[in-house]
């Protein structure tokens, strides 16, 4: 199992620089990936080109681009441009997002999640694999072929939780990249399900990329009291709310992965036998115990 670090999302004139520096010191750490969220700061795509452009040697990926404000043609163009800036290092982690976003704050109709998804593909995968798109749907439509550059293919992962959504990841992508999802749930739900799809469709075994947050300490309630509140609203969106049930705990807070290097390396084991390729850490500790996690994280990458 790769083990990998969700990035922080830099704010301020400086925040390329401090982006920068994140991926500098986890590709110094030995860390074999790193992560950028797409929410309401820097545009991930945008930023990993500029900043992932002066780091060599590490993995570069997003988690996870929103598709409903992108057409799918124009997102395949700046990923390929970004994958071009980094010497071919991206993997395209893309999402539906939510309903409260995509309908509340963007003003999209959120009726069709799948099929939207569905289409999407139909679109964005052909440039990505330097083919023209030729497609209309009930969705979306397009037919546009790219010259943009390429350096071979550029991965792609759906954020899939709910069975359909995780039978189109194994049929159409690479893998999946899941947050607040305990080893339980992507033991006897996630890998399952999208393998299974894989398999059906002809498709090797899917990339499973586990994001959960990592605090090595000795005050483990403490920390995990902490997680509890600073993901809390991740417990009240329906996608998360069902993993959350499905492990049969009450927040996210009990899916951080908190306690002394015995305590975290034995639930990073148990990730690992529940079928994960790929662990990413969200980190969110501070002082000594952001350097102590840190460190214990570069020492599982060794």
């Amino acid at each position: 199992m790769r083990i990998g670090v969700s990035l922080g999302d830099p704010t301020g004139p400086d925040a390329l620089v401090k982006l920068r520096d994140q991926l500098r010191s986890a590709a110094d750490d030995g860390l074999t990936s790193a992560w950028a969220t797409h929410i309401f700061g820097l545009d991930s795509l945008t930023a990993l080109a500029v900043a992932g452009s002066q780091v060599p040697g590490i993995e570069l990926g997003t988690s996870v681009i929103p598709t409903y404000p992108r057409h799918p043609a124009a997102l395949a163009q700046q990923a390929l441009t970004t994958a071009l800036a980094v010497g071919g290092r991206l993997t395209l982690g893309i999402g539906l997002s939510h309903q409260i976003v995509i309908e509340g704050m963007y003003g999209y109709d959120f009726g069709k999640p799948v099929r939207h998804m569905d289409e999407y593909l139909s679109i964005l995968l052909p440039p990505l694999n330097g083919e023209p798109a030729d497609f209309t749907g009930e969705t979306l439509a397009g037919h546009i072929g790219l010259s943009t550059p390429r350096l071979g293919r550029v991965p792609v992962l759906l954020a899939a939780l709910g069975p359909r959504m995780l039978k189109l990841a194994g049929e159409r992508a690479d893998g999946t990249v899941l947050w607040m999802t305990g080893p339980a749930t992507v033991r006897d739900h996630i890998v399952p399900t999208i393998t299974a799809a894989a398999h059906a469709a002809g498709r090797p075994d899917p990339r499973i990329v586990c994001i959960l947050p990592v605090c090595v300490t000795d005050q483990a309630d403490a920390a995990r009291a902490r997680a509890a509140k600073a993901f809390e609203v991740y417990g009240f969106l329906p996608s998360y709310r069902a993993m959350l049930d499905r492990e049969g705990v009450a927040g996210p807070g009990d899916v951080a992965i908190v306690g002394d290097e015995d305590t975290v390396g034995a639930q990073v084991e148990d990730l690992a036998k529940a079928g994960v390729t790929d662990f990413v850490a969200g980190e969110f500790a501070t002082g000594e115990d952001a350097r102590r996690t840190r460190a214990f994280l570069s020492s599982l990458a060794g």
